[in-house]
C-alpha cells in the first residue's frame, strides 16, 4: 500500500498548491481574465500576438474591464491571464496525476474494491470541482465586476473537502504502529473540531469574496467595538442575508469562529493529554497550528491583505485542515 499512499500524498500536496494559487488568482483579480471554459483546448495559452489580442478583446467585453480595468494594456492583461491560466492548468494536472496512477494501480491489483470506490469518488469530486470553478467564474462575467461570494466560498470549501478526503484515505492505508487508547467522547470532539475548521474555511471564502478583510482592519476592535452594534450587524433584510452579504457581519463571524476554533483546539489538547500514544501529541500540534493560523489572520487584517501574508494565511488553513483530518482519522481508529 505504500506506493498508493505516496501517490495520494502527492495529490494532496498538489491540491494545497491549487488552493494557494487560487488565492493568488483572487487577490490579483485575475480570475475573470479567461472568459470561456474550454477543458481540452484551453490547456494551450495564446501562441501569437493575434491570439493574445483575441483573448484580450473577449475580456474587454465584460463589466470588470469596463468598470475597473478600462485602459489596461495588453501586457497588463497578460499578467492576470497567466495567473488564471496557471490555476486552470494546475487543475488539469491534478486530474492526470490522479487518473493515470489510479488506473495503473487498478491494473496491478494494488487497489481492492472498497478502496477503488473511494478513489473513484474522489475523481468524480475533482471533476465536479472543475465545474463549480467555472460556475463561480461565470457569475462575474455579466452584471458584476467580481465573482459571487457564495460561489467562491463553495468552490474553496469543496476543494478543501476533497483535500481532507484524500488525506483521510491515505492515512487510513497505514495501520497504527502501536495501539492507541482514546476516550470514546474524544472521537466526537475530533469530529466537532474538524467541522468547525471547515466552517471557518467557508467563512474565509465569504470574507475573500466580499473583500471584507479590507474594510475593518483593526484588532481586536472592529470600528471601535469589541462587538459591533447589533443594528449594524443585522441591518439588511431579510436577516439571513447579513450572514452572507453584510461585510461587517461576515468579517465579525469569521473572527468569532476563529475564537471558537482556538478554544476548541485548546480544550481538545487538554482532554487528549490523558490519552496514550500519539493522541496528545497530535492534539498539541493541532493547537499550535491553530494559534499560528490565528496570528496570520490578524497580520493579514492589520496589514490590509498583502499578497504574501494573505497567501500564507490561506496555506495555513490547508495545513490546519490536514492536521484536523489526521487527528480525526487516528482518534477514530483508537480503541
Amino acid at each position: 500500500m505504500r506506493p498508493v499512499r505516496v501517490w495520494l500524498y502527492a495529490v494532496a500536496a498538489l491540491i494545497v498548491l491549487m488552493v494557494v494559487v487560487g488565492g493568488a488568482t483572487r487577490l490579483t483579480e485575475s480570475g475573470l481574465s479567461i472568459t470561456e471554459w474550454k477543458p481540452v483546448t484551453g490547456a494551450l495559452p495564446p501562441l501569437s500576438e493575434g491570439a493574445w489580442q483575441v483573448e484580450f478583446d473577449k475580456y474587454r467585453q465584460i463589466p470588470q474591464y469596463q468598470q475597473v480595468n478600462r485602459g489596461m494594456s495588453l501586457d497588463e492583461f497578460k499578467y492576470i491571464f497567466w495567473w488564471e491560466w496557471g490555476h486552470r492548468l494546475l487543475g488539469r494536472l491534478i486530474g492526470f496525476v490522479f487518473l493515470i496512477p489510479f488506473l495503473f494501480f487498478l491494473w496491478r491489483g494494488l487497489i481492492d474494491r472498497a478502496l477503488g470506490w473511494k478513489l473513484a469518488g474522489l475523481f468524480v469530486l475533482g471533476g465536479l470541482q472543475g465545474a463549480v470553478g467555472w460556475w463561480m467564474v461565470a457569475s462575474g462575467l455579466v452584471n458584476r465586476v467580481d465573482v459571487s461570494q457564495y460561489r467562491l466560498a463553495s468552490h474553496l470549501t469543496l476543494a478543501c473537502l476533497i483535500l481532507a478526503a484524500t488525506v483521510a484515505v491515505a492515512v487510513s492505508l497505514k495501520p497504527l504502529r502501536r495501539p492507541e487508547v482514546a476516550p470514546h467522547w474524544l472521537r466526537g470532539y475530533s469530529r466537532l473540531l474538524f467541522a468547525v475548521v471547515v466552517l471557518q474555511i467557508f467563512l474565509g471564502g465569504l470574507v475573500a469574496g466580499l473583500d471584507a478583510g479590507l474594510t475593518y482592519t483593526t484588532w481586536p476592535l472592529m470600528d471601535g467595538h469589541l462587538v459591533p452594534p447589533i443594528e449594524n450587524l443585522l441591518v439588511q433584510q431579510p436577516v439571513w442575508r447579513n450572514f452572507f452579504e453584510n461585510v461587517l457581519t461576515v468579517q465579525f463571524n469569521h473572527r468569532l469562529v476563529a475564537y471558537l476554533l482556538l478554544a476548541l483546539a485548546l480544550g481538545h489538547w487538554l482532554s487528549a493529554r490523558r490519552a496514550r500514544g500519539m493522541v496528545a501529541r497530535r492534539a498539541l500540534v493541532l493547537l499550535v497550528l491553530v494559534c499560528a493560523q490565528a496570528s496570520l489572520g490578524i497580520m493579514t487584517l492589520i496589514h490590509q491583505v498583502p499578497l504574501d501574508i494573505a497567501l500564507a494565511h490561506q496555506f495555513g488553513a490547508t495545513i490546519v485542515l490536514i492536521a484536523a483530518t489526521v487527528n480525526l482519522v487516528r482518534i477514530n481508529e483508537a480503541t
